[in-house]
C-alpha cells in the first residue's frame, strides 16, 4: 500500500499492511511494524524503529541525528512503541553514545510541533500536548501528561502518573503521582483524578496524599521527610517508588509553592 510518489529505500524493512502516503521518504536503516500508517511529507531517517499500529501524521521527522555537538556519527536509534500516535511536524531525534537510543513507549500521543531530543526515555501511555519541547536525556514515567507549550530541561526526571500544567518550565525533577503547576513550577497536590481514572483505590490515593503531606507540608527538609516516611509509614509500592525517586534525584525535586514566588496567576 505504497503511493508511487513515495520513496522507500530498498533496505528498509516494512511489515505487512503498512500504509504510506505520497511524498514521504523512508531511509534504509528503518523498521516499521504491521498496520502502521505514515502520512504525507514524513521523513523517517536511519535508525528509526516504529512499532505496530502507529499513526505518523504529515510533516513529522523521525530519527534525525542529535542536535548535540558531541555527536560523532555513532550508530544509534529512535524507537517508537506500538499504538503510538505522532501528530503533525513532531521531531524525534535518535540517541547518542550516552544511551544509544531515544525511546517513546507504546500507546502514547505526541501532539503537533512537539520535539523529543536525543537519549530521552518516554514511558507508555504518555501524552504531550501541542508544542511540548523536551531536551536531551529526559526520563519520563508511564502515564505522564504534559500541557501544551511546556519546556523540559535536559536530564530532568518526571515520575509516573504525573500531570504538568500547560506553559510550564520544568527545570527540576517532578516526583510521581503529583500535579505540577504555577510559575515557578511547584507541587500542586496529588493527581487524584488521573489516579482514579487508572484504577487506583481510595486507600492508595490517601496513602500517597499522606506521603506528600509529610514531604511538602510538615516543615521537614527533603532528607528529613524521607527518613520520617520510611520510619513511620507502612511500606507499599507507592511509598517505595516515591522514596527511591527522590533519593535518586540528580537535579532536586520541585518545591511547594510559596507566596513570595513570582506567580503569574
Amino acid at each position: 500500500m505504497t503511493h508511487p510518489y513515495t520513496y522507500i529505500d530498498p533496505n528498509a524493512k516494512l511489515a505487512p499492511n503498512v500504509k504510506i502516503d505520497p511524498f514521504t521518504v523512508i531511509h534504509g536503516d528503518v523498521q516499521i511494524g504491521e498496520g502502521t500508517w505514515i502520512g504525507s511529507n514524513v521523513t523517517i531517517m536511519d535508525g528509526t524503529r516504529i512499532g505496530k499500529n502507529c499513526r505518523i501524521f504529515p510533516g513529522a521527522v523521525l530519527g534525525a541525528i542529535p542536535q548535540d555537538l558531541k555527536f560523532a556519527g555513532e550508530r544509534t536509534t529512535a524507537v517508537i512503541g506500538d499504538n503510538t500516535t505522532i501528530r503533525e511536524f513532531v521531531t524525534i531525534n535518535r540517541g547518542t553514545e550516552d544511551r544509544g537510543k531515544t525511546q517513546v513507549g507504546s500507546n502514547c500521543l505526541i501532539m503537533a510541533y512537539s520535539h523529543i531530543a536525543h537519549d530521552c526515555m518516554i514511558g507508555n501511555n504518555c501524552i504531550m500536548s501541542n508544542s511540548v519541547q523536551v531536551a536531551g536525556h529526559v526520563v519520563m514515567g508511564d502515564w505522564t501528561v504534559i500541557g501544551g507549550t511546556s519546556a523540559v530541561h535536559q536530564f530532568v526526571h518526571i515520575g509516573q502518573h504525573t500531570f504538568i500544567a500547560g506553559g510550564s518550565l520544568v527545570s527540576k525533577d517532578v516526583p510521581p503521582y503529583i500535579k505540577a503547576v504555577r510559575n515557578p513550577l511547584s507541587y500542586g497536590g496529588v493527581n487524584s483524578v488521573g489516579l482514579k481514572r487508572r484504577g487506583f483505590s481510595l486507600q492508595q490515593i490517601n496513602h500517597i496524599l499522606d506521603i506528600y503531606r509529610i514531604i511538602y507540608n510538615k516543615g521537614f527538609n527533603t532528607s528529613q521527610a524521607i527518613d520520617f516516611i520510611e520510619e513511620e509509614l507502612t511500606a507499599s509500592d507507592e511509598r517505595d517508588e516515591i522514596v527511591t525517586f527522590i533519593r535518586e534525584s540528580g537535579r532536586g525535586i520541585i518545591k511547594r509553592y510559596s507566596k513570595g514566588a513570582n506567580d503569574e496567576e
